[in-house]
């Protein structure tokens, strides 16, 4: 088992406000929108940077998208920002109609998603974003692990022509990815070879995977473990070469696990390849109001599941 270390815990929205500022630098037609959650998304320094590129909306999360719409149509790259939850379900007829059936070069920019959100409890965590987003024809979906990854991955969506959604989260998680990473949308990370049993894990869940690989291999069982940072595009080769050698797989991710990563992955593999699967994700049901921590126990969402499911999957190969 390969291993990975890191020196610092860091948000990924935090990756996300360093990656806009870097992006705006790169690019002077990228411009940020905020639905007045300014420190929440982390965009102080780009406003600090390019205070004539940003724009307060206010509490008005549709008027903010159909806005960041019509700034496409002057070359303006828009980053709008939120959280996952009014990023998404809030105004989901206005990403629909404005956005994705226009094809508009809009980044939905989307902070807090998943259970990891905490305290603030139901009414503000979403479990349903992925897949909202990804049922939108044309839209692209990234879901970074930690701050480097989310900062490369902001400044790769500023590049990329077309709509994204971009999915980070609250808390401070270990920051153990290159710093000068390339990242290129649609393509999966190899992040441990295995023969045993394949991994593939999304967003905050890619630790926790890092770390039952850890455990298996205390067990004598070899993991092949998989970053899956864009979920939409789907890297279908690097999933089928993984499951054509280790027969088996679990997918891990914070979401429910209706219409996310292993939905995604079961679609692949009933189609080219049949497999064993066993899912990590929250077992279609609304969150609740707690730590991060006590939350991803209790939804079973960390490392200890990902090896009893893993031990499970084996045994039906």
């Amino acid at each position: 088992m390969k291993k990975y270390t890191y020196t610092e815990s860091k948000d990924t929205r935090s990756g996300f406000g360093a990656g806009l500022l870097e992006a705006g630098k790169q690019d002077e037609n990228v411009v940020a929108l905020c639905a007045d959650l300014i420190g929440s998304l982390k965009m102080n320094d780009f406003i600090k940077e390019f205070p004539e590129r940003f724009f307060q909306i206010g509490i008005a999360e549709a008027n903010m998208m159909g806005i960041a719409a019509g700034l496409t149509i002057g070359g303006k790259i828009p980053f709008t920002g939120t959280f996952a939850n009014f990023s998404t379900g809030r105004v989901y007829d206005q990403i629909r109609q404005s956005i994705a059936y226009s094809d508009k070069n809009v980044k939905i920019a989307a902070s807090h998603a998943g259970l990891t959100l905490g305290e603030d409890g139901a009414t503000h965590q979403i479990l349903e974003d992925i897949g909202l987003m990804k049922m939108l024809p044309g839209m692209t979906v990234i879901n970074p692990c930690d701050f480097n990854q989310t900062k490369a991955a902001t400044i790769a969506a500023a590049k990329y022509e077309g709509p994204v959604y971009l999915r980070f989260g609250r808390p401070v998680v270990p920051n153990f990815t290159p710093a000068d990473q390339e990242f290129v949308i649609g393509k999966a990370v190899l992040l441990n070879e295995g023969t045993d049993v394949t991994i593939i894990a999304t967003g905050h869940l890619v630790w926790e995977a890092i770390q039952a690989g850890e455990k298996l291999a205390e067990l004598g069982i070899n993991a092949e473990i998989i970053n899956i940072h864009t979920i939409k595009p789907l890297d279908e080769e690097a999933i089928l070469k993984s499951v054509a050698k280790t027969k088996c797989v679990v997918t891990a991710e914070e979401h429910n696990r209706l219409g996310g990563l292993g939905d995604s992955v079961a679609q692949v593999l009933t189609r080219e390849l049949p497999t064993p699967q066993e899912y990590v994700a929250v077992n279609d049901s609304f969150g609740e109001s707690g730590t991060p921590a006590q939350l991803m126990e209790k939804y079973g969402l960390n490392a200890n599941a990902i090896v009893a499911a893993a031990q499970k999957v084996m045994k039906r190969k």
